[in-house]
């Protein structure tokens, strides 16, 4: 389902796949290439969302953000980069996620946290407020830690994964 929120409504780029089970609300945009599966919910109705090119957001994950208020002057949006694969289930609230990135099953992403570029978060795992996950390492854990190292294998997956659900979602548009 596609539904405007005041007057503003989701904007897709190309080749775009929205399941019809899903959920875009407001103030959501969507790069080229990019899907939401079913189930799936991106609620920009208090701030923005912006999903990067070829990035796909799979089954019961949640996307939201903050509303501007004394506690968060100006709101905070949610950020997601090209090429990232947000598991089954995750959720993420009001933070920044780099290019070529992997949220794990079920991960928990909350609000002000900054995921660099090549990060591979463990499915489960819940990152606390305000944390920064630098670059070429995978977390793991609640609260989320540092573990290792990120092989070169695993830093070509996160293409891999991308390219994945590009086909898959040319399929389901009868590409």
């Amino acid at each position: 389902m596609i539904r405007s929120y005041r007057g503003i409504t989701p904007r897709l780029g190309a080749r775009v796949y929205v399941d019809e089970q899903s959920a875009l609300i407001g103030d959501v945009t969507l790069g080229d290439d990019s899907s939401l599966w079913p189930m799936a919910v991106a609620r920009g109705d208090v701030n923005r969302i912006v999903i990067g090119a070829r990035s796909n957001i799979q089954d019961g994950a949640v996307l939201h953000v903050t509303h501007d208020g004394p506690y968060a002057p100006g709101g905070v949006p949610l950020l997601i980069g090209d090429d990232v694969t947000v598991g089954h289930l995750a959720m993420l609230h009001a933070c920044s996620i780099g290019n070529r990135v992997l949220i794990g099953m079920h991960a928990t992403v909350l609000d002000r946290v900054v995921i660099e570029d090549e990060v591979l978060l463990a499915a489960g795992s819940v990152v606390a407020p305000g944390k920064r996950l630098v670059s070429g390492f995978l977390y793991r854990g609640s609260p989320a830690v540092q573990a290792r190292t990120l092989s070169d294998a695993e830093r070509a997956f996160f293409k891999y994964s991308a390219e994945h659900y590009v086909r898959l979602k040319d399929h389901h548009l009868g590409a």
